[in-house]
């Protein structure tokens, strides 16, 4: 009962995060007038008489399709955080620990260098082929700890991910070493942002997010039931390794899609998981659906951070997002070491 009014709460913080994200910025739009344009726009209601026509366009066309995409993109990387963490059982692991954003981040800069443009995807070029890049790095950190250990042990997968993490990052700065005319370019898209990113960016994560998020709601008892140890879980007949590769695939759908979109937005994947088990403990099927809701506000309130605190500049998300971070992954280090 405590947990069902928690999520309430919850789904209400949501509402007030969204609405100030769409609210507040270099214009100011009253929450009332946000919410009437909302209204005019979704359920074609009166549209209160005096708004700006040129607000309704910043409402709609600007800052909606913003705030959402920051919240889908920090809900996939906070919900694929939680995944990782509970299968590896490690509160400092994260999804960029099997070399997701690495692999992202090579196919991005490579798209960047070459120029490269494919007719039919158009300017989602980029995020397409960084996902796809992304994908088979952790297919590669998958395949290569299978080969060397049968059973996939946590330490395997850990030290897979952080060699083919390294190898991959040393190819980016090759290829940044020498296309340097492009070093500013790949290292803008690197920091993250959500500028500029209009309603078809919402539609292309939409998949990935379905994808994602179906398939690991699928596995919450077995992911439960993991936390007791492998031994435990092959003992209640759960094919642990089986479990583990598609929880592992599941969540790299979820952050390559959000990673290709945004950029390498850094600790969101940390912070929303282990904010959540100590509010609402370690069932997943309170974890997973409620770290994709923490993770979406964190991404909100810093991408409004990112836009306001300069304002009418911009700072990257993933330099806002690594301040509240760094002393938060410190905090969690030291208390476990204590």
């Amino acid at each position: 009962m405590k947990s069902k009014k928690l999520v309430i709460v919850s789904m209400v913080l949501v509402f007030i995060i969204i609405c100030m994200g769409i609210s507040i910025g270099s214009s100011n739009v009253s929450l009332w007038d946000s919410m009437s344009i909302l209204g005019n726009k979704i359920f074609k209601m009166r549209l209160n008489e005096g708004i700006d026509p040129k607000n309704v366009s910043i409402i709609w066309k600007l800052r909606l399709p913003r705030v959402l995409l920051a919240f889908i993109v920090g809900g996939c990387l906070a919900t694929s955080g939680a995944v990782v963490q509970s299968v590896l059982k490690n509160q400092l692991a994260s999804p960029y620990t099997l070399g997701v954003s690495s692999g992202v981040s090579f196919g991005a800069g490579f798209v960047i260098v070459s120029g490269m443009s494919i007719p039919i995807l158009g300017v989602f070029t980029l995020p397409i082929v960084g996902f796809l890049f992304g994908l088979g790095t952790v297919y590669m950190v998958i395949l290569f700890s299978s080969k060397i250990d049968k059973t996939m042990s946590n330490n395997t997968i850990i030290l897979a991910g952080m060699v083919f993490s390294l190898f991959v990052n040393a190819m980016l700065t090759t290829l940044t070493a020498l296309f340097s005319q492009d070093l500013k370019s790949i290292a803008l898209w690197q920091m993250g942002s959500f500028s500029m990113k209009g309603w078809s960016y919402v539609l292309v994560i939409i998949p990935f997010f379905i994808v994602g998020m179906l398939g690991v709601f699928r596995y919450t008892k077995e992911m439960d039931i993991l936390t007791f140890g492998e031994e435990q879980a092959k003992a209640v007949g759960v094919n642990t390794e089986k479990v583990k590769k598609k929880l592992f695939i599941y969540s790299t759908v979820l952050t390559a899609g959000a990673v290709s979109l945004s950029g390498t937005i850094g600790f969101v994947d940390l912070i929303a998981p282990h904010v959540v088990r100590k509010i609402f403990g370690s069932k997943h099927k309170y974890v997973i659906p409620m770290s994709f809701v923490f993770g979406g506000c964190l991404m909100v309130i810093t991408d409004l951070i990112a836009r306001t605190i300069v304002s009418p500049g911009e700072l990257p998300v993933g330099a806002i997002t690594a301040i509240i971070g760094a002393p938060f992954f410190a905090y969690v280090y030291f208390n476990k070491a204590r």
